[in-house]
């Protein structure tokens, strides 16, 4: 019966993946069309553009819609390893292979102890409720490294160092992951000298390949506000009153300019660094590291500096979606209810892009509202997630869940120790060292 249930634990899974995965793929082979605009012209016509441009030997030094890291050229050119494909669907098959690994880390995670099977269906779902616009896009791959990273973080320190610092010269934010690791410890100093020693090496072997690595770096610095952002929904009332801006194409994506538009883009980058502030605060009043800080640390600094950035493209909504599918399988990690807002806002999303686009550029009521209820819920989801990380942490009590002093962590190494397992490295995942009282006991 056991083997039973766990073959229908993995096979109910994959059918459900497989079924909606052809959805997907009916959807960017343009056998189903969806309404409103044709996602797919990302890979078509862009990314088939660099892939000319980086064969050459050179960046795209002439393109500002090129804003991605050096290690993005990767991603680009990975099309190139099926020869007998065209382009774009060569880039689908190759997003096809790495939402499957993707769900096999989540799987084969969810069989462990102290972990569930939950993550994947959140994987299977998020992917999905997102539409073509998951496939279209190299987004997917930038989540499965960082997904990658934070289950090899508490046994491969090093494997995890390297994953963290190739998923950021991917796409940057998997240098949030580190938001939660410990910084001492054998095992942590591994992780980040891994990280750091990787990403220097790296870059310098990219910048010394081919020249532009690094432009990326000034091309986005007269960006607006874009239509889809938190800001932006000011913009789209404003119209209704006689605002005198207007929506173009702009660094790649339709953005408001106009009058006021740099001063709501210099709020939503003093929002940001608000949250690198909070970040910092929780970090200095954490008391206590436990087995589903790393993976809830990351799911939250991605959430807040997703929610408050001027750009909220429908692809960012899978960088939520894998963390959140992490922190799910962590039976410890306790986001449950923030990652299911994040699925909630990721199926809006697709009402929003590519269904309603033409109404969200027209500021029309619909498409107003649309956007408003997918900003709200991540600005819902941020202010969920932010509140449980901190009591998670705090080592006081109130993150204990009525089982003792010692919290989550302290069960999970009394049912390890009882069943000979070795107990999780506290260094990345544990209790992080607690200030004796005078004539106190040690904490366990």
């Amino acid at each position: 019966m056991d083997r039973i249930s766990r073959a229908r634990g993995v096979w109910l899974p994959v059918a459900v993946w497989a079924a909606t995965r052809a959805v997907v793929l009916l959807c960017v082979l343009r056998v189903l069309v969806l309404p409103g605009p044709d996602v797919t012209t990302d890979v078509s016509v862009i990314y088939q553009g660099w892939f000319g441009v980086l064969k050459t030997g050179t960046f795209p030094l002439n393109d500002v819609t090129w804003q991605y890291p050096p290690a993005a050229a990767l991603a680009i050119l990975s099309p190139g390893l099926l020869p007998f494909l065209d382009y774009a669907t060569a880039f689908f098959t190759l997003i096809l292979v790495t939402d499957a690994a993707t769900l096999a880390l989540l799987l084969r995670a969810g069989r462990r102890a102290e972990h569930r099977p939950a993550g994947a269906w959140v994987w299977i779902a998020g992917v999905a409720l997102l539409g073509p616009t998951a496939y279209a896009r190299y987004d997917l791959m930038v989540t499965a490294v960082a997904v990658a990273a934070l289950f090899a973080a508490v046994r491969r320190p090093r494997v995890a160092g390297a994953l963290i610092a190739f998923g950021a010269l991917l796409k940057v934010w998997p240098a949030l992951l580190l938001t939660g690791a410990a910084v001492r410890g054998r095992r942590a100093r591994a992780l980040w000298r891994t990280a750091a020693g990787t990403a220097a090496g790296m870059t310098l072997l990219l910048v010394a390949a081919a020249p532009g690595a690094l432009a990326f770096l000034t091309f986005q610095r007269d960006r607006g506000t874009e239509v889809e952002s938190l800001g932006a929904l000011v913009f789209h009332v404003a119209r209704h009153y006689g605002w005198d801006g207007q929506v173009l194409l702009n660094y790649g994506s339709l953005e408001f300019l106009g009058p006021g538009v740099p001063f709501v883009s210099t709020v939503a980058l003093t929002l940001s660094l608000a949250a690198v502030g909070w970040l910092f605060l929780w970090r200095v009043w954490a008391r206590e590291l436990r087995p589903g800080t790393l993976c809830e640390a990351a799911f939250t600094a991605t959430l807040l500096f997703t929610t408050t950035s001027r750009v909220i493209s429908p692809q960012y909504m899978l960088w939520l979606v894998g963390l959140g599918a992490v922190c799910v399988t962590v039976r410890a990690a306790r986001q449950t209810l923030p990652v299911v807002l994040v699925l909630v806002a990721t199926g809006v999303t697709l009402l929003e892009f590519p269904v309603g686009f033409a109404q969200v550029v027209a500021s029309d009521a619909w498409g107003v509202a649309l956007l408003a209820v997918r900003n709200g819920l991540l600005v819902a989801a941020s202010l969920i997630a932010c509140r449980r990380l901190w009591v998670s942490t705090r080592g006081d009590g109130r993150g204990r869940t009525g089982r003792g002093r010692t919290g989550t962590v302290g069960v999970v190494r009394a049912r390890r120790a009882a069943a000979g397992a070795p107990a999780a490295p506290p260094e990345l995942t544990g209790t992080a060292p607690q200030p004796r009282t005078e004539g106190a006991p040690p904490s366990p």
